[in-house]
């Protein structure tokens, strides 16, 4: 079944895409606070998705991908364990949703959010 699916054309996964999926994933982990230019979940919600690749950056080959981010972290948080989950999450997520292989996941801290007082 799969090889007749194969036959009928070509899918191709514009980066654009597979940064967005990579931007969505690492917003899910806990003590990610937001990318990089402030944008959390929330903010997304309320302005949109135009902007949501800031702070991303892939490369996408044949069929693999490597993905840079740089993120902000919540305060408290441990940052390489966080970081580990949030390079597992990007990961998992973009080879689930695009059959592409993740070679990279490198992630920048840019900058420490302090909770609201």
């Amino acid at each position: 079944m799969g090889k007749e699916l194969a036959e009928i054309g070509s899918v191709k996964i514009a980066d654009d895409v597979v940064a967005r999926i990579a931007v969505l994933a690492a917003l899910e982990v806990d003590g990610v606070s937001a990318m990089a230019g402030n944008y959390t979940s929330d903010t997304l919600e309320k302005v949109g998705r135009k902007n949501l690749t800031k702070g991303a950056k892939v490369m996408v080959s044949a069929s693999e991908v490597k993905v840079d981010l740089a993120l902000m972290m919540s305060y408290g948080f441990n940052i390489p364990a966080t970081c580990q989950q949030a390079q597992t999450r990007v990961k998992t997520t973009i080879e689930n949703m695009t059959g592409l292989e993740v070679t990279d996941v490198n992630i920048r801290i840019a900058g420490i959010t302090m909770p609201k007082a």
